[in-house]
């Protein structure tokens, strides 16, 4: 890897200047925080994307991209009188340093753990000292838009630092029991209103049970969508080999395609 002097990055932000002011681009001087939601959020899940297929050079241009939506909306904050870039990074800087007191300071903690206990207790006194406005919830700080699996596990680990938790994977396991069980008698109904509760609840659970077994369940759907993807397209392409249309095939002979699918995808796993 070939060092690049730091001196770059003001050389970045003087672009984002240019882009924005008179004589810039036209589309650049027209953005809003609001019109580059979207930007923000496509650019933040390609870098997912990149990180998911391990490739360095991909994951290095996805993040200047994120980088970059970072800086216009710093930019656009700055037009109004808001705040900078610099702002930005001295609260950054502030915030790492206040919540790692067993780096920067003499706390000292024994694992991972007590980081996040002190964590969220740092996080709490924060939001204490900002006075009665403050919504001073554990569960403050997460975002409306995060995508629900995601935002179902980020709950899970927050409430789970006060000890309002299952104790062990079984336990979860038997709650996703309960609820299937719920959702299979609201099914029986036929009532959407709570076909949806109980669904939701179901959901609920099994990213509970996800999380104590070590696993994401927003990374888990994805993968289990990825897999589902490569069957379902290998099972297109075998049909195709045979001259048959997909639409003219009968569910006992797609789910015999979709067997071989599986097993030539691992034979020892159908």
């Amino acid at each position: 890897m070939n060092p690049v002097p730091m001196s770059r990055f003001p050389e970045l932000v003087a672009i984002v200047k240019r882009l924005r002011a008179p004589g810039g681009c036209p589309w650049d001087r027209e953005q809003t925080p609001e019109s580059l939601r979207s930007c923000l959020l496509e650019e933040a899940y390609e870098v997912l994307d990149a990180i998911t297929k391990g490739e360095p050079r991909e994951l290095q241009d996805e993040l200047g991209d994120l980088l970059l939506q970072v800086l216009f909306q710093a930019e656009i904050a700055s037009e109004a009188d808001h705040f900078t870039i610099e702002h930005v990074i001295a609260s950054a800087i502030e915030k790492m340093v206040r919540r790692h007191p067993h780096v920067f300071g003499d706390a000292v903690v024994a694992d991972t753990a007590e980081v996040l206990r002190n964590w969220a207790r740092i996080k709490s006194e924060e939001r204490a000292a900002q006075g009665d406005t403050a919504d001073r919830s554990i569960l403050s700080g997460l975002p409306l838009e995060l995508p629900a699996l995601h935002a179902a596990h980020r709950t899970g680990e927050k409430v789970s630092r006060v000890g309002f938790d299952w104790t062990s994977v079984e336990g979860a396991l038997l709650k996703v029991r309960e609820e299937v069980d719920e959702l299979a008698d609201a099914l029986a109904t036929g009532d959407p209103e709570r076909i949806e509760h109980e669904l939701g609840d179901a959901l609920f659970a099994l990213t509970s049970l996800g999380r104590l077994a070590g696993q994401h369940a927003e990374m888990a759907l994805r993968a289990a969508l990825v897999r589902f993807g490569g069957r379902f397209r290998r099972m297109e392409h075998s049909l195709r080999e045979r001259g048959r249309d997909i639409h003219a095939i009968t569910p006992e002979e797609l789910d015999a395609l979709w067997n071989e699918a599986k097993a030539a995808e691992d034979p020892h796993r159908v």
